[in-house]
């Protein structure tokens, strides 16, 4: 049975996720490559200044794809921001590298956690295997 675990180190292994949310009814699709369990929720980051958080913070509904050795996992869910700075902290302290273009107190860095998550976790030999987060 897969875990929260499994999902944060299959987007880590992969590296590269794709995160789709909603623009005015145009779904929109970045590259993103944070994944950090915090308080046993599923958190990624971005800035508050990019596109992406204005999208999540008035539609919060978002679908995550990432593929690896010929498996593929979908996270869809609702993103919740956590303004808190230990929330911000934690993350920039998993992802140092991010610390060159974020601060936890600079206003710009936010944090959100995964809230009503289904993952699925597909391949073309193998049944999917799903998880509620």
């Amino acid at each position: 049975m897969k875990t929260i675990n499994d999902v944060v180190c299959f987007l880590k292994k992969a590296g590269t996720y794709y995160l789709a949310t909603d623009d005015e009814g145009q779904p929109r699709v970045r590259p993103f490559g944070t994944a950090h369990i915090f308080e046993g929720k599923l958190y990624i980051q971005t800035g508050k200044k990019k596109d992406v958080s204005k999208q999540l913070h008035k539609n919060p509904r978002f679908e995550i794809c990432a593929f690896l050795d010929g498996k593929w996992l979908r996270l869809s869910g609702e993103a919740v921001e956590d303004d808190r700075r230990i929330a911000r902290e934690s993350m920039l302290n998993a992802y140092p590298d991010l610390r060159r273009m974020y601060d936890e107190d600079d206003g710009n860095t936010e944090v959100f956690y995964v809230r009503n998550g289904k993952a699925s976790f597909s391949s073309f030999t193998a049944p999917t295997e799903s998880i509620n987060l």
